[in-house]
């Protein structure tokens, strides 16, 4: 029989890098596939092209934010966590800052620093890199595994299968693996758009009345056709030409996926917007009565300008049918009651989100039942190894969801070598 190598990797994403990396740490050879022409290509977008390499906040705060089957990765984490992450890229020169809420960025404020360093840590292990190679078909024997790619016949005795979802499909990221792991026995959890903008058709939205509009710091609530409340979040929020993006919008996209789905009949879920979250009803009463009282003789219209964006105050006064000349002294006590309930409650319909192509992370993929939670490890066959997207687990933005593909790669590259050197010699 020809040369085995020991583990190779499929799929060149941040989790099928750091799988390849720790599989020749434990001294496996290594071979990572891709079928683009050049590695990390969803690396180098993430975070605005800053690469966000992860947070800085305690593993229970990174599963609380992976709200895809965050407790399946507390033996992941116990093994290589965000603190690993964090000294893995310092030890190799890559200084990094913490910047709000716990992301941590190259001081660089380049993707490709991080990039750099991994590939740099590549090629010190002597892992065998392949680019434009696709893999179209994978094969179990009684010995080993075939990797057939479009040009050859790879013999090995561990595979990891780190291909990414489905988002982002300009990046690689195709479902290849869901096709892989079905052709071996493992069932799928439908994959789904998560962290994606928000759709709505509401004539604000579609008459763009408010297009381009950020507010900070808001709370969206989401609540179910039956009034029930789904999910809060908090964070920047942007109006759009199609409905609500930034942030806070991506963070709830999954729930607003999820609430539709169990409610195929409605066309639209209800979201509540607080735009000052930093006062409660009652403040606000106050601080606009005094603010009315203090300009007594100021239009209305005018008024709204000193303290509220000014597009969403006219919004306001058009909605309410309010003249906008009525001067402060005019504003009544039911008037300034409608204000507060539109500045703490505002009212967006929402008829679900933009596709899986929008995305930037995919919800869904194989079902963690047929996953050994410790080694990432398939239940159904041996010597085959998941991590990444490619697995039903998602986290939101903001350093968590790279943080599982870190994690979870390097728990599934060291475990494939380590199988791959105990089988005996091809």
């Amino acid at each position: 029989m020809r040369d085995i190598i020991d583990v190779v990797v499929i799929g060149s994403g941040p989790s099928g890098i750091m799988a390849a990396i720790a599989a020749a740490q434990q001294g496996a050879k290594t071979l990572l596939l891709e079928k683009g022409d050049r590695p990390g290509r969803k690396l180098l977008i993430s975070g605005g092209g800053r690469c966000n390499v992860t947070n800085a906040r305690g593993t229970d705060h990174i599963i609380e934010n992976t709200p895809g089957n965050g407790r399946f990765l507390h033996s992941v984490f116990a093994q290589w966590s965000n603190e690993s992450i964090i000294d893995f890229f310092t030890s190799r020169g890559v200084a990094l800052k913490e910047e709000d809420r716990g992301r941590m960025f190259p001081v660089s404020n380049k993707a490709k620093t991080v990039l750099d360093a991994l590939r740099r840590e590549m090629v010190a292990l002597d892992i065998q890199e392949s680019y434009g190679e696709e893999v179209v078909e994978i094969e179990q024997t009684k010995t080993h595994w075939n990797v057939v790619t479009r040009n050859r016949k790879i013999q090995t005795h561990a595979l990891v299968i780190a291909t990414g979802g489905c988002s982002v499909p300009q990046t690689g990221s195709t479902g290849d693996g869901y096709r892989f792991a079905r052709g071996i026995g493992h069932t799928l959890v439908a994959p789904y758009p998560t962290s994606v903008p928000l759709t709505s058709e509401d004539s604000f939205i579609t008459q763009g009345k408010l297009q381009g509009l950020a507010f900070r710091d808001c709370v969206l609530t989401l609540f179910d056709p039956k009034g029930k409340k789904v999910t809060k979040e908090q964070g920047d929020l942007l109006v759009t030409h199609f409905g609500l993006s930034g942030p806070v919008a991506l963070r709830i996209s999954q729930y607003v996926v999820k609430t539709m789905a169990k409610f195929p009949q409605e066309r639209f879920l209800p979201i509540v917007v607080d735009t000052n979250p930093t006062l409660n009803q009652e403040e606000r009463f106050a601080f606009w009565q005094s603010a009315f009282h203090s300009s007594a003789r100021k239009a209305i219209r005018n008024i709204l300008r000193e303290h509220l964006p000014d597009r969403f105050g006219e919004l306001f006064l058009s909605e309410y049918s309010l003249d906008p000349y009525l001067e402060g002294a005019q504003v009544s006590q039911k008037m300034l009651k409608q204000l507060v309930a539109w500045e703490k409650e505002w009212p967006v319909q929402v008829t679900g989100t933009l596709g899986l192509e929008k995305a930037t992370v995919t919800g869904g993929g194989i079902h963690l039942k047929e996953i050994e939670p410790t080694t990432l490890a398939s239940k159904i066959t041996l010597g085959c190894y998941f991590c990444g997207e490619v697995l039903d687990l998602h986290a939101h933005t903001g350093g968590y969801n790279i943080t599982v593909a870190f994690s979870t790669g390097y728990v599934a590259g060291r475990h494939a070598a380590e199988y791959a050197l105990y089988q005996p010699l091809g």
